[in-house]
């Protein structure tokens, strides 16, 4: 379980908030969608669950261990992030996939750590990419290595910033059906940042909706509703069932309401 209890961050000083006191709760196996407009605070908000920044007051817990209180190597064993831009280094598929597990050793990787590596390498059906260098790949093939990176952590929470924002329409529901999967077969916690809102709400289990620096709301599907999306995004939007999903049409924005 992922809990953020009153999370308050600004860059400086003398810089306004970025976040302010924002709290919500992810339990395992569930799939947390974190909605809002550019420059709202997520990919922030990412950044401090991880611990790439630190922030001015609050905690980040999983499983009621405080994340604040871990050394950076103690943290990468328990959260993984895929983040928007994903860099690799000159390196082979599997060399890149084996160093998601650098948290675990010192020189060299166990024996252990080649099992979990090829175990999750067979998972994600990657056998056939092992050799080729990893940045000789499609965008679509480099999401799923670097998933299969962030896998071989064994976490208890995985992040995805903006996973598919560079995918065509395929591969985009290639990651995000392979996201599904791993929360309810590793029954873990995925927290996910993305713009289509109705991509967002067939995959989400819960929704936090982020305006002015706070979550504004919070909860279910039933969170997705043609108010609180105008509302977050300042447009007019208009939501239809259709065969039990949800397709959100925006009709402009500077929404008056």
């Amino acid at each position: 379980m992922l809990k953020i209890n009153n999370l308050t961050f600004k860059y400086h000083k003398k810089a306004p908030l970025v976040l302010d006191d924002v709290s919500f709760t992810l339990n395992d196996g569930e799939i947390g969608i974190v909605l809002g407009k550019n420059g709202v605070g997520k990919s922030t908000l990412f950044k401090l669950i991880v611990g790439l920044i630190k922030p001015i007051s609050g905690d980040i817990l999983i499983n009621d261990i405080n994340l604040n209180k871990l050394k950076i190597k103690d943290r990468a064993k328990m959260i993984a992030y895929v983040p928007q831009s994903i860099q690799f280094g000159d390196l082979s598929v599997y060399e890149t996939i084996l160093s998601g597990r650098v948290s675990f050793y010192s020189l060299f990787p166990s024996k252990k750590d080649e099992e979990i590596v090829q175990n999750v390498i067979k998972e994600m059906g990657l056998e056939g990419f092992l050799n080729k260098n990893v940045n000789e790949l499609s965008g679509g093939e480099k999401q799923k290595i670097a998933i299969a990176r962030a896998l071989v952590q064994e976490p208890k929470v995985l992040i995805f910033d903006e996973p598919t924002g560079n995918l065509d329409i395929g591969n985009e529901q290639l990651i995000l059906n392979e996201a599904k999967k791993i929360c309810i077969k590793k029954n873990i916690s995925v927290l996910i940042s993305i713009h289509d809102i109705s991509i967002a709400s067939y995959y989400g289990d819960q929704f936090f909706l982020l305006k002015d620096n706070k979550i504004k709301y919070s909860g279910n599907k039933e969170v997705i509703n043609e108010n609180n999306i105008s509302d977050i995004f300042d447009v007019k939007a208009t939501i239809k069932d259709i065969d039990n999903k949800k397709f959100i049409y925006i009709e402009g924005g500077n929404y008056e309401k």
